[in-house]
């Protein structure tokens, strides 16, 4: 019994408040963090009505009704574009350097390869999204300031 009681977790509550501040700051749901053998996850309730979970539960199960749909029909060709380039992480997607620069770039732009199409920032880091080849972007699929997923579709470059 005395294992049981030296095995408890400290929790550190500063950490979890940091990450709660950030579930907001992003408008993530949910965010996980891991050090070593500690493990920590702050999920955040969000307060719609029941159908709003269900209609998103459904949409995955059942892409063949849910591609005659207009929203979807433009999201699916853009996303299985062979160039479409996906987020490597959750975070959100900025444009631009700074708040008011130009954006790195637009539709109809040449970029070679290497080349900064947009800013993830996850945790306070800015993680440089670039190109893996030389092209022209055909399609920007995120806003800025927009919470991204991991492996969401954000820029078209053919």
């Amino acid at each position: 019994m005395t294992e049981t009681n030296n095995t408890t977790m400290q929790v550190d509550a500063g950490l979890v408040r940091q990450l709660a501040e950030l579930l907001d700051d992003t408008r993530l749901t949910e965010i996980e963090v891991q050090d070593g053998d500690r493990r920590i996850r702050v999920v955040r309730s969000v307060t719609m009505t029941s159908a709003a979970p269900v209609a998103v539960a459904a949409a995955p199960m059942a892409p063949a009704s849910a591609a005659p749909a207009a929203a979807p029909a433009l999201a699916a060709p853009s996303g299985e574009h062979p160039g479409t380039i996906r987020s490597p992480m959750v975070g959100t997607c900025y444009m631009s350097s700074a708040p008011g620069a130009k954006a790195f770039v637009s539709v109809g732009d040449q970029v070679g390869a290497g080349d900064t199409l947009l800013i993830v920032e996850a945790m306070k880091v800015m993680n440089p999204i670039v190109s893996p080849r030389a092209g022209k972007v055909t399609a920007i699929l995120v806003d800025n300031a927009q919470p991204v997923e991991f492996d969401q579709p954000l820029v078209v470059v053919e």
